[in-house]
């Protein structure tokens, strides 16, 4: 069976929530505490109020459970979030999330971009999906972008 007949990308929820924190919390690369994402603004309750706007977040969910997530800011044409649980990599979930978050930023954007760290496994792979370009942000990142195509 395939990752897409197995795996079901849907609008992330309020409910969701603890998931998505569970896999933000778990991730390999990119690790932070709650208490860091919380002096960055990202808390549970602004996660809450950001899966509530229309078209901003996505879950994979199999068999009940959450395996991953991704975020934009729509206003700003940036993929913000795409994380899949370590349990869950390797089998095209965070493409699927990442075409579902590319898809909606398209529709208001001629041109996306997000920031990772440059040398990464993340800067890999979104160079594999057809991210491109090395504007360098500070701190190690990168800005990369893709055109609607």
């Amino acid at each position: 069976m395939s990752t897409e007949q197995m795996v079901m990308i849907r609008p992330a929820l309020r409910a969701d929530v603890p998931a998505i924190f569970r896999i933000r919390l778990a991730v390999r690369e990119n690790a932070l505490s709650e208490a860091e994402l919380a002096a960055l603004g990202i808390t549970r309750e602004t996660v809450a109020e950001l899966v509530e706007a229309p078209g901003t977040a996505w879950v994979a969910q199999e068999a009940g459970k959450i395996l991953g997530f991704s975020m934009i800011d729509r206003e700003e044409g940036c993929l913000f979030a795409a994380f899949v649980a370590p349990e869950a990599e390797s089998r095209g979930i965070g493409r699927a999330l990442t075409s579902a978050a590319e898809a909606a930023l398209f529709a208001d954007h001629a041109e996306i971009w997000l920031e990772t760290a440059a040398g990464s496994r993340a800067e890999g792979f979104y160079r594999r999906l057809g991210w491109g370009g090395d504007t360098p942000v500070g701190d190690g990142d990168l800005r990369l972008t893709k055109q609607r195509g």
